[in-house]
């Protein structure tokens, strides 16, 4: 639901969004079961205790939050929530959106025609050349470019849309520079272009932060390319993300004897279209918009004594391999609303883990 919040309801959904255990899964389910994050933060220190949980949840202080609020202000960057008109829409229709993020520079640009270049850190001063060409042509033909301020591919294709419009999404907190080599070019992104982050300013990256940074790339764009990529690498994770969210992928062909051609060669044996410049990437976007997800009927909400019953038969079928959320409904045999109001304590007890993509895992 679009609506314009209040700036205490803003407050409110920060606060929620920056709860321990609450990662997007679990922060859109209790929106759909409160309405309010007022209504879901009153009720959370209930949910994590019937979840199992024995020490107190971790709800940041309000005053936590006016740090955070007032950190962005100083900056020049403005809070975008996942409910509010000015949210982009690529990001609005992923299930879950991320909540909220953090936007510095030309925010106008997340509601144009977005492509992601991504590739290899220790890319080729030929893979280079490409993503810092195929970059400028996209450009000029009226796409702004998004990436994540790595070093090789991601900072070429920067450095070719900075004059058209470039987007760096970044793992840490908007003024979170890294590495430290691109400090000037973040800064003229932060000048020309702009710079996206889900984390609190201030906040610096760990492991845990770039698949979900990857996930923000992917679900701004119309289309992914990846330039160069060993056969494990974070730019696979983004182009297989891209492709749950409905958006094209395209992969860079190279040599079978460069090991930073194997995962690129591979998405194209899989099915990626194949990228020999901004042509096929035009052609991939002709007539594409972007696909709202399918969204289930929302069911009744569960009872107390319903979602009491079944909670550990619910967290007995769990394990550490992730499976979907209907499969386990399937399992526990129990109404979707009841296993799902289930899940969410489970969650926010650490006991569970609730992923994109209808997945969910044992923690």
């Amino acid at each position: 639901m679009i609506r314009k919040l209040t700036d205490a309801a803003r407050r409110d959904w920060l606060r929620l969004a920056r709860t321990e255990n609450v990662g997007p899964v679990t922060f859109a389910q209790l929106i759909d079961r409160y309405g309010e994050a007022s209504l879901a933060l009153a009720a959370l220190p209930d949910l994590a205790r019937r979840g199992g949980r024995v020490s107190p949840l971790g709800v940041p202080p309000a005053d936590e939050v006016l740090r955070e609020l007032d950190a962005g202000h100083a900056l020049g960057a403005r809070l975008i929530v996942a409910c509010e008109p000015d949210f982009p829409a690529a990001l609005a229709a992923l299930d879950p959106p991320p909540p909220v993020i953090w936007a510095l520079g030309d925010a106008a640009l997340l509601g144009r025609s977005i492509v992601a270049i991504v590739g290899a850190r220790v890319a080729s001063a030929g893979g280079q050349r490409f993503a810092r060409g195929l970059a400028l042509d996209l450009g000029a033909a009226g796409h702004v470019v998004v990436s994540g301020m790595a070093r090789g591919v991601d900072g070429a294709a920067h450095e070719g849309s900075l004059a058209t419009g470039t987007i760096a999404v970044l793992g840490g907190g908007i003024d979170d520079v890294y590495p430290r080599e691109h400090r000037g070019l973040y800064e003229r992104i932060v000048a020309e272009g702009c710079v996206v982050s889900e984390n609190a300013p201030g906040r610096t990256a760990t492991a845990k932060d770039f698949p979900r940074r990857n996930r923000v790339i992917s679900g701004l764009s119309r289309a992914v390319v990846v330039v160069e990529a060993e056969l494990r690498s974070g730019s696979l994770i983004t182009a297989r993300l891209a492709a749950e969210q409905g958006r094209e992928v395209l992969a860079v062909p190279g040599s079978p004897l460069d090991p930073r051609a194997r995962g690129t060669n591979d998405l194209i044996r899989q099915g990626a279209a194949l990228c020999e410049g901004a042509e096929d990437v035009l052609r991939a976007l002709e007539g594409v918009g972007l696909r709202e997800p399918e969204r289930p009927f929302a069911p009744a909400p569960a009872s107390d004594a319903d979602v009491d019953a079944v909670r550990e038969r619910v967290a007995a079928l769990l394990s550490p391999t992730p499976v979907s959320r209907d499969e386990l409904v399937r399992a526990a045999g129990a109404p979707t609303a009841v296993v799902l109001a289930a899940l969410t304590e489970l969650a926010l007890a650490g006991r569970a883990e609730l992923l994109s993509g209808g997945l969910v895992a044992a923690l």
